[in-house]
């Protein structure tokens, strides 16, 4: 295994990592990195770097962060976005892998994209619904701000350092742990 596909696995889940947060940013970011050949996609993939995916991304990503602002809307869009989060989470890992067997390819997104974009985004999901049940929706906002910066900050690190993006997705996946151990309802 080359030094390049390591970083492209390392990319993939940097990418399904913030896919966890927001659906469309790390897509929109990809689609970036691949139109100014930052990146070099699979080649199934290549239209993820298109102008067109790139205008599709980019007001997704709007619509998005601004809709999570929304404290009624937000718990909506996460009852749409779990199931959304672990295809965009397999998509993104599929499509930045490099070099691999296609059997090894899939099954690192379906595990490590689609699984990781999963758990992160049932998380998020679940934070933001205890929110609302103790806050009234008044805190909701403010998670969405964090949810975003984070998802920004892994995406910015996918792309120009991978490694360090996936050392940031293991401390999110454990503090998620650390979090669930915590709370979770004694037996």
């Amino acid at each position: 295994m080359t030094f390049e596909t390591v970083l492209s696995i390392f990319l993939g889940i940097g990418l399904a990592a913030s896919v966890g947060f927001r659906i469309f940013l790390p897509l929109f970011a990809l689609s970036l990195a691949a139109y100014f050949g930052v990146w070099q996609l699979n080649e199934n993939w290549e239209w993820v770097g298109s102008m067109a995916a790139l205008i599709t991304f980019g007001v997704a990503t709007i619509v998005e962060i601004f809709a999570y602002f929304i404290p009624w809307l937000d718990n909506l869009l996460d009852s749409f976005a779990i199931p959304m989060a672990a295809l965009a989470g397999t998509a993104v890992m599929v499509s930045t892998a490099s070099n691999l067997d296609p059997v090894i390819t899939w099954t690192l997104a379906i595990i490590a994209g689609g699984g990781t974009a999963t758990a992160i985004k049932g998380a998020s999901a679940t934070g933001r619904l205890a929110s609302t049940a103790t806050t009234g929706g008044t805190a909701n906002p403010v998670i969405g701000l964090v949810e975003t910066g984070t998802a920004a900050v892994v995406t910015t690190a996918s792309i120009f350092v991978p490694i360090l993006a996936a050392f940031l997705v293991l401390i999110i996946l454990i503090v998620i742990y650390r979090l669930y151990r915590k709370f979770r309802p004694r037996t």
